[in-house]
């Protein structure tokens, strides 16, 4: 009985040791787990390392892992316009944690509730945002968003082609320059320059107002060289195109490498756009969403990312900093003054949320404005040139047969005469 107790005893013990082990195993495998967190932002629109600046993305890793012990994996991609973003979310085919939608967008985001709440206890530093864009239009109850940069649009120009210092949307228009302009590939900011430049509400819900909008983009288009979005950094800076209306900050960038370029905002008004982080619905990550979003206006990434993509910063650990300022006055002596001007002395508006009768109208002229381009029909006179080009192959490949066929029948009647004659 003693003997079988002692053996009971050490069959419990080597039990529970497994049962330890195991846990230990377990804990050990969650400490060694990665968690993912998927960030969908504009392209080029965070510092990434490139050129000795702060990779903020891996910045975020490291200081995630030290803090709280668990490793993360920030799986980073890129759009070009509000509007991909939106039919990428919309089609449910990829779940993101964090998200970099323009106002506009933000307010259709919110109405059609694919917005989480935020928990603004887990963004201590969101009190470095400056006041007035704490609270937005697009967002009134500061419930989903946090700013990430802002700005407006102007026209950037290439001053060796362009005579003259020019000052409105018309430029856009100048038949001196055909084929030299650029112009935006999203129907928002595209129907914004021709509405600015005939005095037209950004945001009217006037049929009339919305076709006149139209037959100025139809007008243009045969002087555009291109519909682009990121592209056009590229043509700016090698000179491959002289005009196009852009985002302030980013006028910066192509200036670096091409300082025949200069910048204007038009006097008939412009947009200015506040770009925010939110945190869509269906996230598997909110509360580590959020931490990214804090750690975004951490000082060190926020003036990282202000100097990367050179747009105005809400917050003020970046405005405020001595360094910074020197920075832009590096890039350009007007630098700061373009990006926070203290008075404009032309209007300034928002895009709003259009209702869906006016969205679906914007959406089908600009299908018939991009089906109906010059690019459309260069297409079509390939084609047409390509199906010539098969139609005198297969023309000529039907009279060679049919005269090597002649030679045929001729060589077999001389034989047949031969055979005859023997």
């Amino acid at each position: 009985m003693k003997k079988r107790s002692i053996i009971s005893y050490i069959i419990i013990a080597t039990m529970l040791c497994a049962m330890l082990v195991g846990l230990s195993a377990s804990m050990s495998s969650c400490a060694g787990s990665t968690a993912v967190l998927n960030v969908y932002n504009w392209g080029q629109y965070i510092s990434d390392g490139s050129e000795d600046s702060l990779d903020v993305n891996a910045a975020f890793e490291e200081w995630y892992e030290e803090t709280y012990g668990v490793k993360v994996d920030v799986n980073y991609s890129t759009y070009a316009s509000n509007e991909d973003m939106y039919a990428k979310l919309k089609s449910g085919a990829v779940s993101y944690d964090v998200i970099i939608p323009s106002d506009y967008m933000i307010e259709q985001l919110i109405a059609e509730d694919m917005l989480e709440k935020l928990d603004y206890n887990n963004i201590p530093n969101f009190q470095y945002i400056v006041d007035e864009y704490k609270v937005g239009g697009y967002d009134p109850t500061c419930e989903y968003t946090v700013p990430y940069t802002y700005g407006m649009v102007g026209v950037i120009y290439d001053s060796t082609v362009v005579s003259g210092t020019p000052t409105s949307w018309s430029l856009l228009w100048d038949t001196t320059y055909k084929g030299q302009i650029l112009t935006f590939n999203n129907p928002r900011d595209a129907f914004g320059t021709a509405m600015y430049k005939l005095g037209i509400d950004v945001n009217t819900v006037n049929n009339a107002d919305w076709k006149k909008a139209y037959e100025a983009l139809e007008a243009q288009k045969e002087l555009v060289q291109g519909y682009v979005m990121d592209e056009i950094f590229n043509k700016m800076k090698s000179g491959s195109a002289a005009i196009a209306p852009y985002y302030a900050g980013d006028f910066f960038t192509m200036y670096a490498d091409n300082p025949a370029l200069s910048f204007y905002y038009p006097t008939e008004g412009t947009n200015v756009f506040v770009d925010a982080m939110c945190v869509p619905k269906g996230s598997q990550n909110k509360a580590l969403a959020e931490a990214y979003i804090n750690f975004m206006l951490s000082e060190e990434a926020a003036i990282a990312n202000a100097e990367y993509i050179c747009y105005a910063s809400p917050n003020k650990l970046v405005r405020e900093n001595a360094e910074y300022k020197e920075y832009l006055t590096e890039l350009h002596p007007n630098a700061y003054e373009i990006l926070y001007p203290e008075s404009t002395s032309f209007m300034t508006s928002y895009y709003k949320n259009l209702d869906t009768t006016t969205k679906d109208l914007m959406n089908s002229y600009w299908e018939d404005l991009k089906i109906d381009s010059s690019i459309g029909i260069g297409v079509y006179l390939i084609c047409a040139v390509i199906v010539v080009a098969i139609v005198v192959v297969v023309v000529v490949i039907t009279i060679r047969k049919k005269k090597r066929q002649n030679y045929d029948d001729v060589d077999e009647d001389d034989n047949k005469d031969e055979d005859d004659d023997k």
